[in-house]
């Protein structure tokens, strides 16, 4: 029995190898062992595939906001509910901006291509109704089919009644009448310097922020371009869906309109009014047109008033028909949208002298008592030619004077010396022997001391597009030109001339910091802003009375500069300035100031670009806006009764 299944065991196997052999042979083939290498290979790609999957949809929902954008493009109706920008106010409530209720007349671009018959009849309507020639309208439906094609385009806005009638009475689907909001600016040309104006985005808009639509209204100019965010608000959104078969999936309100935020500006509404107006009569009588005026409380940095002259209404941006006066400010020569308080630069003049003094003080280089002589010049020795010296002037003959007097008097004849130092010395002597010996402080220390004063960057106040300014270096002009810094390039920037240009926003910031003793405040608009040191030079206290004993002087004595200030009922203590420009055949007129000197509430700067007699034309509108301060809110808040008698502290 044990060897019959034994036997049968064998013959089972050998069948079963005798079946392999044939499918060997028939299909030569051969069994091998896949192991695991194939289901690690499957695995990595299954595993990168869901990534790039997941990494694409993760970029496209979270990363890029223009496919964000690009999605109403599937809607068949796509409608934003306008919301009112928030109304901005000075610091006393006053409003400076507002909304009106208007309405609009827009453009359905989907419906006006996709029909002929309705695209004849909109050409005619828009025609006839807004005076938009057909191929005006044809390039703006291309323009926004290729930013976002769902987007309605705006044919017109602040529509008149004939306007509504008309549109109500043709009930064309292409055209819709949506409301709206217009800005509106109560005190517009006064303001407009600080509070700028809207308009509709414009094809650089949408590229710079692809959640824009082409019926929002953005600040452009002024606190409404750089608060924008904050008082455009959110319009309410309204959607329906369709499929490529046109049948609507759904839809509805997907959010409610959120009004813009108001705004509170630091603004003295009745100081703004007051200098616009002063500056635009000394321009007037001077028969010039350019000029400008800013305020600054020297103890916080909070902006009081900010002019430019000529100036514009910023109404005109916002009402319809205004096309021309819109051109004629954009193409003017005088750039009445150019805020020259933030974004212009001029040479300071001597007004940076006070800087000067500081730093020389500081540095050593000159005892406040030592006295310099000025016959109304200083000659530089010729190495070349000793019969042909050099000459730089100085304004008028200033005899002896020692630092105070200096600073009272503008001896540009002190601030070379201080600036670039004593010329060489020659036998026989070419100046006064008080003339010689110091050392000058050269154009590296003064660059230096410039920048610590915060120049040659930004303030960093809340208005777009601030300028710098330039502060030259000697490595600078041998770059440029080839040649080398000169003695006389450090006498011309000593006196704020050559090539030093600051923002008249950075000058009245420097000057803020004389005044209170050393701390440079951040200069701010928005009044819910929190003060911001930006620099704090108190250790040059000592130094800083020194300088301020020349500002008062400068109004105190009878050789001032400013001594026609010195009948106010407060005391004011100023620095005045002329700047040479365009080939020396022209010269700004500079002042700046503060008051009251002992406790500073107001840093005042007037500049009149092309004046008939330097600072003179620029220290009477500085007297009248100084006065008003005192009377309308010094005297009545009681705060500012130091009478013209009294000693600065």
């Amino acid at each position: 029995m044990m060897m019959l299944k034994r036997k049968k065991k064998d013959n089972d196997l050998a069948f079963e190898d005798s079946l392999n052999d044939d499918w060997n042979r028939d299909l030569n083939t051969v069994e091998v062992p896949i192991g695991n290498r194939p289901l690690w290979y499957l695995g990595i790609f299954i595993f990168a595939a869901v990534l790039a999957v997941g990494t694409r949809v993760a970029y496209l929902n979270f990363s890029n906001a223009y496919y964000n954008a690009r999605a109403k493009d599937n809607a068949s109706a796509y409608q934003e509910t306008p919301t009112p920008r928030g109304i901005i106010y000075d610091r006393e409530g006053d409003v400076l901006a507002e909304n009106q209720a208007s309405f609009s007349a827009v453009l359905d671009a989907h419906a006006f291509v996709t029909d002929p018959a309705l695209t004849t009849s909109t050409e005619q309507i828009a025609q006839s109704i807004f005076s938009i020639d057909p191929s005006d309208l044809e390039n703006l439906v291309g323009q926004a089919s290729a930013q976002n094609f769902a987007t309605p385009i705006v044919l017109a806005n602040e529509l008149t009644q004939n306007q509504l009638v008309n549109l109500q009475a043709q009930d064309n689907p292409a055209i819709k009448i949506e409301s709206d909001f217009v800005r509106t600016y109560p005190n517009g040309p006064v303001f407009s310097s600080v509070i700028g104006y809207t308009g509709r985005v414009s094809a650089a808009d949408l590229a710079d922020n692809p959640s824009l639509s082409a019926t929002d209204m953005i600040g452009k100019a002024g606190v409404e371009a750089y608060d924008d965010s904050t008082l455009r608000g959110t319009p309410g959104i309204t959607v329906q869906y369709e499929n490529a078969q046109g049948k609507v999936l759904g839809g509805g309100t997907q959010s409610s309109p959120q009004i813009g935020a108001p705004l509170t500006l630091t603004i003295d509404g009745g100081l703004q009014e007051y200098l616009y107006q002063a500056v635009a009569a000394g321009l007037k009588s001077l028969g010039k047109t350019i000029g400008l005026g800013l305020a600054i409380d020297p103890q916080n940095g909070q902006v009081l008033a900010l002019v430019n002259l000529p100036g514009y209404d910023n109404n005109v941006f916002s009402e319809q028909g205004t096309g021309s006066e819109i051109e004629q400010l954009l193409t003017s020569s005088e750039k009445p949208l150019l805020n020259r308080v933030v974004n212009g630069v001029y040479n300071p003049g001597s007004t940076i002298k006070p800087l000067d003094a500081v730093a020389a003080l500081k540095e050593n280089v000159i005892d406040p008592t030592r006295e310099i002589f000025s016959p109304g010049y200083i000659l530089i020795p010729n190495p070349y030619n000793a019969s042909t010296p050099t000459r730089y002037a100085d304004w008028r003959y200033q005899g002896f004077v020692n630092m105070a007097a200096a600073l009272a008097q503008s001896s540009d004849v002190y601030f070379y010396v201080v600036g670039g130092g004593s010329p060489a010395e020659t036998t026989p002597l070419l100046n006064d022997p008080s003339d010689y010996g110091i050392g000058g402080l050269g154009i590296d220390r003064l660059h230096e001391w410039w920048q610590t004063f915060g120049l040659g960057v930004p303030t960093g106040i809340d208005l777009p597009d601030e300028s710098v300014g330039f502060l030259p270096t000697a490595a600078w002009k041998q770059q440029k030109t080839g040649t080398p810094w000169l003695l006389g390039d450090t006498y011309n920037v000593a006196i704020g001339q050559g090539n030093l240009l600051l923002t008249p926003l950075q000058l009245l910031d420097y000057v803020g910091a004389i005044a209170n003793g050393g701390t440079i405040w951040r200069p701010y608009l928005n009044a819910n802003s929190t003060p911001k040191v930006d620099e704090d030079l108190t250790y040059l206290l000592p130094q800083i009375k020194t300088v301020q004993q020349g500002m008062v002087e400068g109004v105190s004595s009878p050789l001032g500069t400013a001594h026609t200030l010195n009948n106010l009922p407060v005391r004011v203590c100023a620095k005045t300035g002329s700047a040479q420009v365009a080939d020396n055949t022209q010269e700004n007129a500079l002042f700046v100031g503060y008051a009251p000197c002992n406790n500073p509430q107001i840093v005042l700067l007037i500049l009149i670009e092309n004046s008939k007699d330097g600072s003179l034309n620029a220290v009477p509108i500085a007297k009248q806006v100084m006065e008003w301060y005192y009377v309308n809110r010094l005297e009545a808040s009681g705060g500012g009764a130091t009478s013209s008698s009294t000693a600065a502290q």
